[in-house]
């Protein structure tokens, strides 16, 4: 799949309202695609998956007109702090060393990590086995930082998307490489191009160290008292509805929206 970049939504007359006061009537939704069934580009050119179909029931909730706007990963959160857009939602975990820069609405998904290989590569996933391999990541999650402090004698190679990395581990280019098991198992397990490949290793999203207790939307702090908490309301209103659940059955066959005990 390749990821394509949408045009930054028009500023707004209240851009630089606070959302307590008089807060706009649009909520500018940053997003990144490439991660079938989150978000990515249909045939059609529209934005469809899990995290578009909440992000638009959320702003419905809200009475709000939801604008999603492209980015790479990488620069969501700065683009948040710089009023680019108001909210984030990208599969990104809630962890605490993002949580010194930014602010999360309570969790609305919870996923796995691990390793994907080329079947009956032989590679061992753990810090041995990996020694000296290179493990393909993309460039500004935390799967980025977790391989770098974890995997010291690997060879970490970054990448600007996902999607590249999978490319490169076709290609043979790489040993392995981190990423969140469904966005994996959905975007290159199932297609053609995963055919000869498989999970390796443990679920390395139980580290609560790096991976944080779930995805929740990223907002800044200012903003946590007022849309922080419209958005926590509109997603206890959906999951309490069963509407978050049946958005979940929609795209997957396993639950990965009810809180872990």
């Amino acid at each position: 799949m390749k990821r394509r970049r949408l045009a930054l939504a028009a500023p707004l007359a209240l851009a630089g309202t606070a959302w307590g006061q008089a807060s706009p009537l649009r909520l500018k939704v940053g997003v990144a695609v490439g991660y079938a069934p989150f978000s990515e580009v249909g045939s059609d050119g529209q934005l469809r998956g899990f995290e578009i179909d909440l992000a638009q029931a959320l702003c419905r909730h809200m009475a709000l007109q939801c604008v999603p706007v492209i980015l790479e990963f990488d620069s969501l959160i700065p683009a948040l702090e710089s009023r680019q857009i108001d909210v984030l939602m990208a599969s990104m975990s809630i962890t605490p060393e993002r949580l010194q820069r930014i602010g999360f609405s309570s969790p609305y998904y919870f996923s796995p990590v691990r390793m994907v290989v080329r079947q009956g590569s032989g590679v061992e996933v753990s810090t041995a086995g990996l020694k000296g391999r290179r493990i393909g990541v993309e460039r500004g999650t935390i799967h980025e930082r977790f391989l770098a402090e974890q995997f010291k004698d690997s060879r970490v190679l970054r990448y600007a998307t996902q999607d590249q990395a999978f490319l490169d581990l076709k290609a043979g280019r790489l040993d392995a490489t981190l990423v969140d098991a469904v966005i994996a198992q959905f975007g290159f397990l199932n297609q053609s191009d995963g055919r000869g490949f498989t999970f390796a290793g443990p679920d390395f999203g139980r580290n609560e160290r790096y991976y944080g207790k779930g995805i929740g939307v990223g907002l800044r702090k200012a903003d946590l008292p007022t849309l922080g908490r419209r958005i926590d309301g509109a997603l206890a209103a959906l999951r309490g509805s069963g509407a978050l659940k049946t958005l979940n059955d929609r795209y997957f066959s396993f639950d990965l929206v009810t809180p872990k005990p």
